[in-house]
Parts: C-alpha cells; sequence; structure tokens
C-alpha cells in the first residue's frame, strides 16, 4: 500500500504513517525496526529519551533501503535544553542513529516550570540546525497553545509539527486547532490510547460493520481528520495490520461518532505539559 505524504510548512514532505519505537527495549529495537521496514514502513519515529537510537541505525543501515525513500525523526531529551546542549546532544543523537541527518528534530517536552521557564532559547537552537542539513526539519511535541504562541512570536520560526497526546478519548483539540490555525502538523502519540479504545462499542460497531479491527478503524480515523501517526507495536503482525488501512474509508458519520468520544482531560493518559517537569 502507498502512505501518503503531507506537506510540511518548510516545504519538505512526511509520511503520515510512521512507526513509534517508545517503549521499545534497546537490545530488541534492531530487529524491530526491521520486521516493520520489512512491512512496508518507511517513518520511523525514536528519540534519545528512548534510549534506543542505536537500534534504530542498526535496523536502518542492515535494510538496504536508500535513505531517501526514509524518514527518520528523533527528539531532545529534557536535560538538554539549554543552546550547547541542544547542539551537543544533537550530534551524538546523528552518531548513535549512525545517519548525516535526520528529516525531523523536536523539542520532546517544554518543561515550562524548568529552565527558568525558558523553552525558547531551546527552540532557536534546534531552530538552527536546519542550517547545514543536518536537520531537514524541526518542531516541537507536547506544546500547548501558549507555549506553541510564545516560541512562534519571539523567534518568528514555525515548528513544522507538534507531536502531542491524541487518540478518541482525548482529543486535545484545543492543541490541534492552535496548530492547524499557525499551519503546525498535528503528529498524534499514543494513537489508539495504548490500547484503551479497543473495546469501545461505538468503534466496535465500526469496525465490525466495514469488517475491520478496532484498531484499524482508530488508526483510519486520525488518518481522516489529518493527523500523522506511528503506532508501536513488536508484533510482526500487528505491525502488518496497522499499515493496512489505505484501503478503506470512514464515512463522515463514522469520523464525529469517534470524536464524540472524547472525554477532555479526563481522558489524558500521559502528563500535563503544563506541569510535567522530570529532566
Amino acid at each position: 500500500m502507498t502512505v501518503p505524504s503531507l506537506t510540511l510548512n518548510d516545504g519538505n514532505s512526511i509520511p503520515q504513517l510512521g512507526f513509534g519505537v517508545f517503549q521499545v527495549p534497546p537490545n530488541e529495537t534492531a530487529a524491530t525496526v526491521t520486521s516493520a521496514l520489512e512491512a512496508g514502513y518507511r517513518h520511523i519515529d525514536t528519540a534519545q529519551m528512548y534510549g534506543n537510537e542505536k537500534g534504530v541505525g542498526e535496523a536502518i543501515a542492515g535494510s538496504g533501503i536508500a535513505r531517501d525513500e526514509l524518514f527518520v525523526t528523533t527528539k531532545l531529551n529534557n536535560p538538554h535544553h539549554r543552546p550547547d546542549d541542544v547542539r551537543r546532544s544533537f550530534d551524538e543523537s546523528l552518531t548513535s542513529l549512525g545517519l548525516d541527518h535526520v528529516d525531523l528534530f523536536l523539542i520532546h517536552w517544554p518543561l515550562p516550570t524548568q529552565y527558568d521557564g525558558d523553552f525558547v532559547s531551546t527552540w532557536q537552537a534546534v531552530a538552527e540546525l536546519t542550517g547545514d542539513g543536518r536537520a531537514k526539519s524541526v518542531g516541537v511535541s507536547n506544546f500547548e497553545p501558549d507555549h506553541l504562541e510564545r516560541i512562534i512570536t519571539e523567534t518568528g520560526v514555525l515548528p513544522a509539527v507538534n507531536q502531542i497526546e491524541v487518540h478518541p478519548l482525548f482529543g486535545n483539540e484545543e492543541a490541534r486547532a492552535a496548530g492547524a490555525e499557525r499551519g503546525v502538523l498535528t503528529e498524534a502519540w499514543s494513537p489508539i490510547g495504548q490500547g484503551t479504545v479497543l473495546d469501545n462499542a461505538v468503534i466496535g460497531e465500526i469496525a465490525a460493520r466495514l469488517g475491520k479491527t478496532p484498531a484499524q478503524v482508530t488508526l483510519r480515523w486520525h488518518i481522516e481528520r489529518g493527523d500523522i501517526i506511528f503506532p508501536k507495536s513488536m508484533h510482526p503482525e500487528r505491525m502488518k495490520e496497522n499499515f493496512e488501512i489505505f484501503d478503506f474509508t470512514l464515512s463522515p458519520d463514522d469520523v464525529a461518532a469517534i470524536s464524540a468520544l472524547d472525554k477532555g482531560a479526563e481522558g489524558r493518559i500521559g502528563p500535563d505539559p503544563k506541569v510535567f517537569d522530570r529532566v
């Protein structure tokens, strides 16, 4: 199947479906990513925090796939927000990955209660990484609307994406809208809510009617809404299932019914970016 690509605000393109390696053990990452590449994935999302960049790089090196056919994202770890640490840790990420560039580099968390509240200088340092092409695009993750507005206002540089928690039980619509208003694409992490939506009756009914699984229907809901997604699985059969979401569509009524499952903040699984402060 052909995965659609979306155009970022810097003119680069990004595959709308990728493969995430959050919580994949470092010693199992190379084999897991190899299976994902064999299943057809060409977009891999990792992070310094995950500790498995090296395994991602090993899988890429052993795949035989041309570099320009792959899209690789990594993210800045929380202890590295000071500008000199941004540059140093970015170099270390390239070394770990065994690559001369990444396609997307993100600030992982804004940490507004750390670093004297200064995530703007962090963003400026990240944005400068595009200057020599070693980061093709740059963006942010877990940024709330006011965080997004602040970095744009104070630097004049738009992030290409904002990677945030989004799933049917937590639509995170305010953050999605803030990005859309500024031409910043939304990447949805935990797109099936860590499995919490798979037993939902509304999603189950739609899945049964379409002859698809609840996971496939949920992932397709994201695609219909324009989110970029990278579901994670360590099981090849599940990787394949998650990849097979481009041979059907949801009706507007189906999309609306799934969107109506949103519980607001009560549906959030991960930390609240306004107060998350782990460094």
